[in-house]
């Protein structure tokens, strides 16, 4: 799964056009799924926003 790479081995900010390559899908649908793991409170966005938003694992 997906979110097994998160805790397993990622490293750095997530993007969203990171998120696209990883799960091989568009980068909209990446920032739909980004957007509902923010939502469920298993990533949060960084201070960064706009076209360089980058997200984290919430602790």
């Amino acid at each position: 799964m997906i979110l097994n790479k998160l805790f397993d081995s990622f490293e750095g900010k997530l993007q969203t056009s990171k998120w696209a390559k990883i799960a091989k899908t568009s980068t909209d649908t990446a920032l739909r799924d980004i957007k509902d793991l923010v939502e469920k409170g298993i990533l949060q966005q960084t201070d960064e926003g706009g076209r360089n938003a980058n997200y984290e694992l919430v602790d």
